[in-house]
């Protein structure tokens, strides 16, 4: 066996590695995976679509508090929210590095999705960094990279649905 079958069989082992430990990362999560509290926590409402600026793969998300608000940064972008449950209900959907997103309508359920989705993430982050203790930094990167990558697409394939949400305009008047 030549040293070039070697390298091939040495990175197909490496990569049903990390397919491996994301598959029990999302299990290990089960309810608590972010796209699943999306889809069924956050879609099943009527929400309004909202769009994320693109972010970098190393752009900082900050929420900050200033005179005229509270603002999310991303990147060296600042997006103006009405509240802070809706800025870390946005930022964790920033780190995930999502473009557009689905917003609750309701805005008294925010800032319990914000908690949620938000705890979720910072789960996801501790077990990527347990499964790969020992085994390097390279393959913690890989790992965290491909679970942040496969939230993002289910979150995309699920979408944000509409721009503004529909309403039951029923306007039958009862008679007296």
């Amino acid at each position: 066996m030549g040293m070039e079958t070697r390298a091939r069989t040495s990175q197909k082992q490496r990569a049903a590695s990390v397919e491996a430990t994301v598959a029990e990362i999302k299990d290990s999560l089960g309810e608590m995976w972010p796209p699943r509290i999306y889809r069924e926590r956050v879609r099943a409402e009527r929400t309004r679509a909202y769009s994320l600026p693109a972010t970098s793969r190393n752009a900082r998300i900050e929420i900050q508090h200033t005179l005229l608000g509270i603002e999310l940064k991303v990147g060296r972008r600042r997006l103006l929210c009405p509240d802070l449950a809706t800025a870390r209900y946005l930022a964790t959907f920033a780190r995930l590095g999502c473009k557009s997103v689905a917003v609750p309508y309701d805005i008294t359920r925010i800032s319990r999705l914000a908690d949620d989705l938000e705890s979720a993430f910072y789960r996801m982050m501790l077990l990527a960094e347990h499964a790969s203790e020992g085994r390097g930094k390279g393959f913690h990167r890989r790992v965290r990279a491909r679970l942040l990558h496969d939230a993002r697409r289910e979150i995309e394939e699920i979408g944000p649905g509409p721009a503004i949400p529909q309403f039951n305009q029923n306007t039958r008047q009862r008679r007296a």
